[in-house]
């Protein structure tokens, strides 16, 4: 009993110590005295928003961590610390190929909405290397090279070359395209409008051909996620009818199996569902 208690107050010491900087750290007791100080009386913001705030500001995958501490206190085991700060590395990972994508799919659109723009400036009269000017402008749709683009269509450069040179950045590839319609109207006097349009057609196509696979998807990839979510169930179930498996799981050799034999069996079918939806997104 006193080494349970001793290990209980450890891992309550530990997730105070956790909680401390998360909700702390460096110059929080100055900031304070320098804010009362001032003549302002209030503290600030409740100590759950100061939490959220600090946590959101460190990434959301460190709600992994506060997590694991909740359940360390609740199971009196260090355990579930390690199990989330472990989790950190991955969660993040997951995080920014999600924002990767999201940055891929705004370029696109910022390209389709470029061919628009580029093609409605190009019927009004204007000359290609003043309505590449207004169109990459008002569209946004060639990014950090803009300046590059436009500097060679204002003073006779390479347009095509430069084009393709930004195509390379992940969601512009339809650029290439551009690049292609502006080497044959320069070059060969065709119509610049007329390919433009239809480079747009066949890019929001694409576009909306994807829209509709991921919405196909979505219900595979939220079956994968509930389905790896049911051994919580478990847990909380167990809890509520008083069979206390928290302390079964963490505190007896035949638990602590289960629990990595389980957790190994949960990553590697998590991935392996998610890997195959991500593969019929690619193809």
């Amino acid at each position: 009993m006193t080494g349970a208690g001793e290990l209980s107050d450890g891992v309550a010491v530990a997730c105070a110590g956790v909680a401390a900087w998360l909700l702390g750290g460096p110059g929080t007791g100055a900031r304070r005295v320098r804010l009362l100080l001032a003549g302002g009386g209030s503290p600030g913001p409740p100590l759950w928003e100061r939490t959220a705030v600090r946590v959101r500001g460190l990434g959301g995958e460190w709600w992994a961590v506060v997590a694991g501490a909740v359940v360390a206190v609740l199971g009196e085991s260090p355990l579930p610390v390690l199990a989330g700060v472990l989790a950190v590395p991955v969660l993040r990972r997951v995080r920014r190929s999600r924002e990767a994508r999201q940055a891929r799919e705004r370029r696109g659109d910022a390209v389709i909405a470029l061919c628009g723009a580029l093609a409605g400036e190009v019927r009004a009269g204007r000359q290609p290397g003043e309505a590449l000017l207004r169109a990459a402008r008002d569209s946004g749709g060639l990014g950090g090279a803009q300046a590059a683009v436009v500097a060679a269509a204002r003073f006779g450069g390479d347009v095509p070359g430069a084009l393709a040179d930004t195509a390379r950045q992940p969601g512009a590839e339809g650029l290439l395209g551009l690049a292609a319609c502006w080497r044959v109207a320069v070059d060969r006097g065709a119509g610049l409008a007329a390919g433009l349009d239809r480079l747009e057609g066949a890019l929001r196509a694409e576009r909306d051909q994807r829209a509709d696979l991921r919405a196909q998807l979505a219900g595979a990839r939220s079956t994968a996620v509930m389905l790896a979510g049911l051994p919580v169930l478990g847990l909380l179930l167990g809890t509520a009818l008083g069979a206390d498996p928290l302390h079964v799981v963490l505190h007896s050799a035949a638990g602590l199996g289960c629990l990595l034999a389980g957790g190994v069996l949960e990553g590697v079918g998590l991935w392996w569902a998610l890997r195959i939806v991500r593969g019929a997104e690619t193809a």
